[in-house]
């Protein structure tokens, strides 16, 4: 059985990776998404990149057998299994503060944004940039090219992506908060996500 580790509903989560190491990150509910991020250890400087991601690979979401990219254009993971839909999302920023306040809400409102440095925090480590994340079961289709739309999971409970870690590393999680748009579903509750942690011998990679 594995040892799964809660992404707390709202909140983050912060683990450390050796190379070589899997990674599952699980989709408990089948609704909620998780912004995911990575970054080289020791030096949080460098970290998977999105938009170098995209450029190496020449499309917009990561497949199974595919690698992810740092912003000094090496590989930190790849991609090894994905049991959902394959509905993932590396377009879209991190939610933070000022879009909460741009969608009405009022004082304070969980954020991915704080989520990762809080996160990382716990870890004793402090942020040094803030990457956009890979949303791992966010639904934000393209149509004709060049429009957005913001769609509820298309994915089931327990759902899962699997990754290698090719370097050390440091990865994060925000089980997002977003309730003002229904990404996280159309009812837009909030619920908890896992992961765990193995190593490559394990059977059930």
């Amino acid at each position: 059985m594995q040892d799964l580790h809660l992404i707390p509903a709202r909140k983050g989560s912060a683990a450390r990776m050796k190379a070589g190491q899997v990674l599952r990150v699980i989709n408990t509910h089948g609704s909620q998404v998780v912004d995911f991020w990575a970054f080289n250890d020791p030096d949080l400087g460098e970290c998977m990149s999105m938009e170098h991601t995209r450029g190496m690979l020449c499309r917009l979401t990561p497949q199974v057998g595919d690698r992810l990219y740092t912003n000094q254009r090496r590989v930190i993971l790849s991609m090894v299994e994905d049991t959902s839909p394959g509905v993932h999302d590396t377009l879209i920023a991190s939610c933070d503060r000022y879009r909460y306040e741009q969608l009405g809400a009022i004082g304070f409102h969980d954020n991915c944004t704080d989520n990762l440095g809080h996160a990382l925090a716990a870890l004793g480590l402090q942020r040094v940039v803030h990457p956009a994340p890979f949303n791992l079961f966010m639904n934000i289709p393209v149509r004709n090219g060049t429009e957005l739309s913001f769609e509820a999971p298309v994915g089931k409970a327990g759902d899962s992506v699997c990754f290698r870690a090719e370097m050390d590393c440091v990865v994060a999680f925000s089980a997002c908060p977003q309730d003002m748009l229904p990404i996280n579903g159309s009812d837009c509750v909030i619920h908890d996500a896992h992961y765990a942690l193995f190593d490559t011998h394990d059977s059930r990679v």
